[in-house]
């Protein structure tokens, strides 16, 4: 699972204590959730040290901005949330903020095969 987020975006904060339990849930199926910030360095540092979570924090930076495109993030608006299978199978893209149900569901689904 891969999200693309901001230390300035409201609702991407918003979501990442559910992403932390899931990473949790289901890491010992092989589910790896990856944050991708479209940010400085010192901002996701500074964000890491009062809000810790269960998954590793990547800065992207321009990069991660054509990254999140190459993902079909068009409007390059966040959050963004790609979930992929095992075979690389894209399996959900979400503009906004995604439900914990649902992604539980994914998740579970993907993570039986």
């Amino acid at each position: 699972m891969v999200n693309f987020w901001a230390t300035w975006c409201p609702p991407c904060r918003e979501e990442m204590p559910a992403f932390s339990r899931l990473q949790r849930l289901y890491a010992e199926k092989g589910v790896q959730f990856v944050g991708i910030a479209l940010d400085s360095a010192d901002s996701v540092r500074s964000f890491s040290e009062s809000y810790p979570v269960s998954y590793p924090l990547l800065v992207g930076g321009a990069r991660g901005v054509e990254l999140a495109g190459l993902f079909g993030n068009t409007t390059l608006s966040l959050p963004y949330t790609v979930v992929l299978a095992r075979d690389g199978a894209i399996r959900l893209r979400r503009l906004g903020l995604v439900s914990e149900s649902e992604l539980d569901r994914l998740l579970a689904e993907l993570s039986a095969r």
